[in-house]
């Protein structure tokens, strides 16, 4: 009985040591900076990412996608935070390479029919994510930064259609950050016009590799983003390192 009674407690002491040695970092870690997420905040680092793997090179959109728009809503007040969370004079915009190529042949395709994009926001800093979680903290609406986001790792990219001819978007049933159910990729109770408007973007952009984000019409992403790393560097920082390579 007594080894029986002492054993019980000596795996009992060892089950609480576990515990307080796990304490630290189930406690005191911040969301995104453990030792699951890597974030790359340096110049450095990236660039050498970069040499390692071209894939991984962010490309300036309008450098590679001829004629697309930006309206880049986070650089003003017009979005669901209503403050800017990019410098006011914001008007450059990045994704990897193999997104932004993709993205030059969607718009190929779209200019033939008299159609165009829009790009809403593509690359987003984490720090901007690590904001929009302190202020919101709701998963259905931000990105939780313990995982990053596709935009953390310029796979992301929120977009809609304009018609050539005068600039105009196509009607997609809800503006862009709308956070209701009419949102949704299934959700059918629309006129048909504003159903083939969706059905246009999700079509050609499935058909050159992105995949869509079901409760978000407005964004798509290539799929593979666990081999691109969260990103932290300024919008400035990148447009330097634009002719580096």
């Amino acid at each position: 009985m007594l080894n029986n009674h002492f054993s019980v407690h000596h795996a009992f002491a060892r089950h609480i040591l576990a515990i307080i040695l796990l304490l630290p970092f189930t406690t005191n870690a911040q969301p995104g900076r453990d030792s699951v997420l890597k974030v790359v905040s340096s110049v450095e680092e990236y660039k050498k990412r970069v040499n390692a793997d071209s894939s991984m090179r962010m490309i300036e959109l309008r450098s590679v996608v001829r004629g697309i728009v930006y309206d880049l809503r986070y650089a003003t007040k017009n979005n669901f935070m209503n403050r800017r969370m990019y410098p006011a004079k914001t008007n450059t915009t990045f994704l990897r390479k193999p997104a932004a190529l993709a993205l030059a042949k969607i718009q190929e395709e779209l200019n033939a029919r008299g159609l165009g994009l829009k790009i809403y926001d593509a690359y987003r800093p984490y720090s901007v994510t690590v904001k929009f979680w302190e202020l919101v903290g709701d998963e259905r609406y931000v990105a939780n930064p313990a995982r990053g986001s596709g935009h953390n790792r310029g796979i992301a990219v929120d977009l809609t259609i304009i018609k050539l001819s005068d600039g105009e978007e196509l009607d997609m049933g809800t503006g862009f950050d709308n956070f209701t159910d009419t949102a949704h990729h299934d959700f059918k109770d629309l006129p048909a016009q504003v159903l083939e408007n969706r059905k246009i973007l999700l079509s050609v952009m499935e058909k050159h590799g992105f995949r869509r984000y079901d409760t978000e019409w407005w964004h798509y992403f290539i799929p593979g983003g666990d081999k691109y790393a969260v990103l932290d560097l300024k919008f400035k920082e990148l447009r330097n390192q634009m002719h580096s390579f």
